[in-house]
């Protein structure tokens, strides 16, 4: 499982590198001096995503999926807030215990961006670094309900592919912060969050991104 989930990665990754148009050198030294010396509004534009990653991962023999949107909103192109909303779900079996799990819940994000190219603003992207708090409402789990909070730091990749389509990639390190217990049980999974681990690194997410035309 482990191996086509890395396999899964590659693929994405360089699909998304594929993907990002190319200028010449001299064009974008050129752009970027003329652009530096303007002054960038503090309005840059909205944008939604899907997440086709979390949709798509059960295809590729991942355990888990999950629905989610996002809504992020571009300040000087520089600061980047942003609120992430999904349904995960799991009903699967481990293979070292061999014990059925079945679980689903909604979970929630917020947290913030920095573009660290906002100094370019003539590039059709931008890569980032930044952080979110997550956490999901009461799920059941075999009967016990419980829920989690955790804390993400982020790294990515968004890119225009036409007009105002783009697509996106992050990778995660998430930290568990907190998870009701009930008695001696606690969930195998975690909405949002992944197999219940103190912490992990994982490939985030990879959207499909609209920039909303206003």
């Amino acid at each position: 499982m482990k191996k086509r989930e890395t396999l899964i990665y590659t693929i994405l990754l360089g699909s998304s590198l594929l993907l990002c148009p190319l200028r010449s050198t001299a064009q974008e030294k050129k752009t970027a001096t003329t652009e530096e010396k303007a002054t960038v509004p503090l309005y840059q534009g909205t944008y939604v995503g899907l997440d086709v990653f979390g949709l798509g991962s059960k295809i590729f023999g991942s355990d888990f999926t999950s629905a989610e949107v996002s809504v992020e909103v571009n300040l000087k192109n520089r600061f980047i807030p942003i609120i992430e909303i999904g349904y995960g779900h799991t009903d699967t079996t481990d293979d070292e215990t061999n014990i059925h799990y079945k679980a689903s819940a909604p979970y929630f994000r917020i947290g913030m961006n920095y573009n660290i190219l906002f100094k370019k603003p003539h590039l059709p992207g931008y890569a980032y670094g930044g952080i979110r708090y997550g956490f999901t409402v009461p799920f059941t789990y075999n009967g016990v309900k419980s829920n989690a909070g955790w804390v993400e730091l982020v790294g990515g990749l968004t890119t225009k592919v036409y007009k105002n389509f783009y697509m996106g990639l992050s990778v995660r390190y998430r930290v568990r912060t907190s998870m009701k217990k009930t008695g001696n049980t606690e969930p195998w999974y975690i909405p949002g969050f992944g197999k219940n681990k103190a912490n992990h690194f994982t490939i985030g997410t990879y959207s499909l991104i609209y920039k909303l035309p206003f």
